[in-house]
């Protein structure tokens, strides 16, 4: 296993459509396995795996306090959404450091294939419920920056822009040094 690059917005390829998997071989359970060390080192509770710049449709979850119970969703589809929305603070792995409200159904239903291809269906509320939706928009091009004001947005873009320059500066400083 080996853990993967993950992509900063406001990288355009954060914004690229995710294509449905149709092999399960060797080579995705892999990504999968490379996916789960990822999002568990960063740490964070779930991966799509757009943000490691693999256009696919699939996501890895573990909501878990023990970090011990790793979903793993291939080509998944919301079949049911509850009329009840629910704000809850959310953050991303692709835009470190950044958390705010976004309002989303409270339950959903999601249809999807395991790593063997074999259909399955959750029915999840709470935090899993978000998590499967906003990792969901990513594999469809979205970030979860998209559903705040316009000036939030900005805010958190030059943010976003300012820190990866500053990190290219601190890496060039030290291959320099070398």
């Amino acid at each position: 296993m080996s853990q993967l690059n993950i992509l900063r917005y406001p990288d355009p390829r954060l914004h690229k459509v995710a294509q449905p998997v149709k092999v399960f071989d060797d080579r995705l359970k892999k990504l999968v396995a490379d996916m789960a060390e990822t999002m568990y080192e960063a740490p964070g509770v779930g991966l799509a795996a757009t943000q490691v710049d693999v256009h696919e449709q699939l996501i890895v979850i573990d909501t878990s306090e023990t970090h011990d119970d790793l979903k793993v969703f291939i080509n998944p589809e919301i079949t049911w959404a509850s009329p009840e929305k629910q704000v809850y603070d959310e953050g991303c792995l692709s835009v470190p450091g950044v958390y705010d409200g976004v309002e989303r159904p409270a339950r959903v239903k999601v249809r999807a294939l395991d790593l063997d291809g074999k259909p399955f269906e959750v029915e999840a509320d709470g935090l899993l419920a978000v998590c499967i939706q906003h990792e969901m928009d990513h594999l469809k091009g979205k970030v979860f920056v998209e559903y705040l004001s316009p000036l939030k947005r900005n805010r958190i873009k030059t943010r976003m822009v300012k820190e990866e320059r500053e990190l290219k500066r601190e890496q060039q400083k030290v291959v320099g040094a070398r």
